[in-house]
């Protein structure tokens, strides 16, 4: 039997938003399997499906810049908040989103690129001795159309192009930038609002939805109703599952009613012209990134009779 620490029931807790006892009791009966457990809480109705926390567990920087019919998002992570304010370490995230910019969203490509002092990756060597503080380019992404805009968002912006969610928003159409520009920044506020996890249906992880339909099916099986209502009321909790978290079906959070799909296809149907929504990108700093908070764990320890 696996140990039961307050730090494990500390992080499922803040992934789930469930009890403290409750997620006790979930590692318990998943011999400490972290995944495993978020989803027995879920399976038992103890936790919100998705949970979109946005107590992000790292700090540092999201940076996002756009030249033309492209535009990037880079996100570089620091060990502390004060660090996102320096100088140094703001001036970094933007020349490493400039370069990605140019040459592209690989992250080792990025890394070798040069700049005045060195290249990326001994730049930010350097900065890390000079700071005092670990830092890492944990990821970027490129997107671009052969025709129209690509808009940025940044929420929470720190600086010009800096902040903790980054947003861009690639709108493929002939229509001119008055029409795409407003019509980007509401959907790219959407974004940065809903989370979604695909841009369509299709572009749902398959593991992700299969892990739904497990605790759909779970979930059913507590009904006792028959095998034949349960299979429709599991298949019908997936396709919920998958039209609340792809961009297209979400309900745009301005009005509540509204299909993305179909706030484009008016756009485009009042510009005369054509709008496709072609690709997204929605980077919020620290996603799937844990750091320690000890006093919490402290905490919960104290409560719960844990070990620490």
């Amino acid at each position: 039997m696996a140990e039961i620490t307050a730090a494990a029931v500390k992080e499922l807790r803040e992934k789930s938003g469930a009890g403290m006892m409750d997620c006790k009791k979930a590692l318990t009966e998943t011999n400490g399997d972290l995944e495993a457990a978020s989803d027995w809480l879920r399976s038992k109705g103890l936790a919100a499906a998705a949970k979109k926390s946005s107590r992000t567990a790292a700090e540092g920087l999201v940076g996002v810049a756009v030249a033309g019919t492209k535009g990037v998002a880079v996100e570089v992570n620091s060990q502390t908040d004060f660090v996102a304010k320096n100088e140094i370490f703001q001036t970094f995230v933007r020349d490493v989103t400039s370069v990605a910019l140019e040459l592209g969203d690989d992250i080792e490509v990025i890394k070798a690129a040069p700049l005045p002092a060195g290249s990326v990756e001994e730049v930010l060597t350097n900065n890390i001795s000079t700071i005092g503080e670990n830092q890492v380019l944990r990821r970027a992404k490129l997107v671009q159309v052969s025709q129209g805009a690509v808009i940025p968002y940044v929420h929470n912006a720190a600086a010009p192009g800096l902040g903790k969610i980054g947003v861009l928003v690639a709108l493929e159409s002939d229509a001119g930038v008055d029409v795409l520009e407003p019509l980007g920044k509401q959907v790219a506020m959407h974004i940065a609002a809903a989370f979604p996890l695909a841009l369509d249906e299709t572009g749902l992880d398959q593991e992700t939805l299969e892990r739904e339909r497990a605790i759909a099916k779970e979930k059913a099986a507590e009904s006792g109703k028959p095998a034949d209502i349960i299979d429709k009321m599991v298949e019908g909790a997936v396709k919920k599952f998958a039209k609340e978290n792809a961009l297209l079906s979400q309900l745009f959070v301005m009005d509540g009613k509204t299909p993305i799909a179909d706030v484009i296809a008016k756009a485009g149907k009042d510009a005369g012209s054509s709008i496709v929504l072609k690709d997204y990108v929605r980077f919020q700093l620290g996603e799937g990134i844990e750091k320690e908070e000890s006093d919490f764990a402290a905490e919960v320890a104290a409560t719960a009779g844990l070990t620490k």
